[in-house]
């Protein structure tokens, strides 16, 4: 699914206009994108968890000449499903 299918989606499931499903899609995503920013957790209950990691710069290969790279330190999102959407996937 993309993000225009999930618009269409909210606006036949909520019986409004595709213009305002857009919006509130957008607002959602960016409080999501905001919070992660700040380096807060979000905790969606019944669907799962959204953080970020931490992780030290590092001296790494290219692998195409095997030169050695100084990789930086960064911070990246990481999804970990929830328990209740993880039995339902699996209850096929």
């Amino acid at each position: 699914m993309n993000k225009s299918k999930l618009i269409e989606l909210v606006a036949e499931q909520s019986e409004i206009s595709k213009k305002n499903a857009e919006q509130a899609v957008n607002v959602i995503f960016t409080t999501l994108k905001d919070a992660l920013i700040e380096g807060e957790r979000i905790e969606i209950r019944g669907f799962g968890s959204f953080i970020t990691k931490e992780y030290r710069a590092y001296t790494g290969r290219n692998p195409r000449t095997g030169r050695a790279i100084h990789v930086p330190a960064k911070r990246l999102p990481f999804f970990k499903v929830g328990k209740d959407l993880r039995e339902r996937i699996n209850d096929d």
